[in-house]
């Protein structure tokens, strides 16, 4: 979708949604995402299937370190988390139950984990973990390569 003159060239009026509301949903879970256009704001409406689409590209790395007491730690590339465990299976299912819990996290307080500015930018993981819902799922997005000490 190309801007011209500060616009989307596809973007509905709000008000024309808001009286097509069922017509539009429709073409959205059909056909293609929307284009809304609202005073000054623009917004995307689409269906799950979509965003997952979108999100395909998006998957988690962590190094792995194996502790003196034989236990595993799993640390998160791109969210700050970490996980240690009593193996690595157990630690990387840790890790994945982590990642659903921040992100559910992050969408009950939105405003405060957005703005920040390295924050912001887990936003996509975010997403990928609630569309996912399932520890499993998530883990097995986990690429584990060896830590560095």
């Amino acid at each position: 979708m190309s801007i011209k003159d500060g616009e989307f060239l596809l973007a509905m009026n709000a008000t024309q949604v808001r009286n097509e509301w069922s017509s539009v949903v429709d073409s959205v879970v059909r056909e293609r995402p929307q284009f809304i256009k609202r005073t000054r704001d623009y917004l995307v409406l689409s269906n799950v299937d979509m965003i997952e689409s979108i999100l395909s590209v998006y998957s988690f790395h962590a190094q792995v370190f194996f502790e003196d007491d034989e236990s595993v730690t799993v640390s998160l590339d791109e969210i700050d988390l970490v996980e240690n465990g009593k193996d690595d299976e157990d630690a990387l299912k840790l890790l994945a139950g982590g990642i659903l819990d921040y992100a559910g996290d992050y969408c009950n307080d939105f405003n405060y984990w957005y703005s920040g500015t390295n924050t912001k930018l887990h936003l996509p993981y975010v997403l990928k973990a609630l569309i996912l819902n399932d520890i499993e799922k998530i883990g097995g997005l986990i690429t584990c390569r060896p830590g560095e000490i």
